[in-house]
C-alpha cells in the first residue's frame, strides 16, 4: 500500500496521477521533467525487467542518486554507486517515493583506535613501558 493505494493500482495509474500521490519535492522533481540520464536510466530498467520475465536476473547499475523511486521499479535489483562502490539495492513497495541515494550510504561510521606512539605530536613524550 501507498497513500491507500495498492501496488497494482499504481503500476496501471497514469504518471500524472501518480505524481500527485508523491511528496511535494518529488512532484515538484517530476513535473518538470526527467533529465536525460534519468530517462536511460529508466529504459534499462524497463529491459531489466524483459529480461527477469524471462528468468534472467539483471543488475543495473548506476550513478543516478536523485532518480525517484517508481512504483515500476519495485522488485528490481539496482546498483547505486556511493562514490566507492556500487551498492546493491532490492527495490521494495516500500521505498516509492524516496530517491536510490537514500539507500547507498555515501559515509562510514567513524571508528578511532586507541592513540599509540606517533599518533600525536604530546605521545612523542610518552615512556613505551
Amino acid at each position: 500500500m501507498y497513500r491507500g493505494h495498492k501496488l497494482e493500482d499504481l503500476a496501471k495509474m497514469n504518471m500524472d496521477a501518480l505524481i500527485e500521490l508523491l511528496p511535494s519535492r518529488r512532484r515538484r522533481t517530476l513535473k518538470r521533467g526527467l533529465p536525460p540520464r534519468q530517462k536511460k536510466l529508466l529504459m534499462k530498467l524497463r529491459a531489466a525487467r524483459k529480461s527477469q520475465r524471462k528468468g534472467k536476473d539483471a543488475v543495473v547499475r548506476t550513478h543516478c542518486r536523485d532518480m525517484v523511486i517508481l512504483p515500476e521499479m519495485v522488485d528490481l535489483t539496482v546498483a547505486v554507486h556511493n562514490g566507492r562502490e556500487f551498492i546493491r539495492i532490492k527495490i521494495l513497495p516500500q521505498m516509492i517515493g524516496h530517491v536510490l541515494g537514500e539507500f547507498a550510504i555515501t559515509t562510514k561510521t567513524v571508528k578511532h583506535g586507541n592513540p599509540g606512539i606517533g599518533a600525536t605530536k604530546s605521545s612523542q613524550y610518552v615512556p613505551l613501558k
